[in-house]
């Protein structure tokens, strides 16, 4: 449970069966606000990465209120958490059950490719920056990464 009262879970999602809600809350995040071009955000990659949700507990819809996503090389990308919920661990979750989703397939190292201005939460998590930046969709990122 987080400090205001809301709780929210965190679960492995199936990109057949709940496209739609990980396709949404990337939609708000990516697209809507940040401008992300979607023939960008949506890039072909999801039917062979394995993806979380993030959803509140003890509604009859258990709406997604966040999401990411594990390649088969062990990197951890499109992690997102709707603006309300922003602060209260959500993604703080997630990404630890990215991590721990990587270890399990024997990654030995998990990266990224952090937005610069979310590298402080990538460093309290534990990755460091490997040293390059790079843009993608016009964002300036940073590679970080975790020896889990």
């Amino acid at each position: 449970m987080n400090d205001d009262g809301n709780e929210f879970f965190v679960d492995m999602a199936s990109w057949e069966t709940e496209q739609s809600d990980i396709l949404k809350v990337r939609r708000i995040v990516f697209i809507e606000e940040q401008q992300v071009d979607a023939a960008i955000e949506v890039d072909g990659l999801d039917p062979q990465c394995r993806h979380v949700l993030a959803r509140l507990r003890g509604s009859q819809q258990a709406g997604a209120i966040g999401t990411g996503r594990l390649k088969p090389n062990g990197q951890i990308g499109r992690l997102a958490v709707l603006k309300a919920y922003r602060g209260r661990g959500v993604g703080s979750l997630m990404l630890q059950t990215l991590i721990e989703l990587s270890r399990s397939q024997g990654h030995d190292r998990v990266f990224l490719h952090a937005q610069t201005s979310a590298t402080p939460f990538y460093e309290k998590q534990g990755f460091r920056p490997d040293g390059k930046q790079l843009i993608e969709a016009d964002i300036l990122h940073i590679t970080m990464s975790l020896r889990p």
